[in-house]
């Protein structure tokens, strides 16, 4: 429910932390699915996420470790 309350003001920007996190995998599956089509759609999303497999599909990866930026 919350997701759907975020999504209906049309933010430009999505921000989210471990949005799979606590999901099985199908469902985790379908949020990426959902972030990729918001992505594909013009919106910025964000998320972070220790899931190395989740931020392999994103376009961008930034790594930061002990509070610093690591890799950009």
């Amino acid at each position: 429910m919350a997701i759907a309350r975020s999504l209906a003001a049309d933010p430009k920007l999505i921000v989210g932390d471990e949005p799979t996190g606590n999901l099985d995998t199908v469902t985790a599956a379908e949020m990426f699915e959902l972030l990729a089509r918001l992505n594909s759609e013009g919106k910025t999303v964000l998320y972070v996420t220790h899931d190395l497999e989740l931020a392999r599909r994103a376009h961008r990866i930034v790594s930061i470790r002990d509070g610093v930026v690591v890799a950009a």
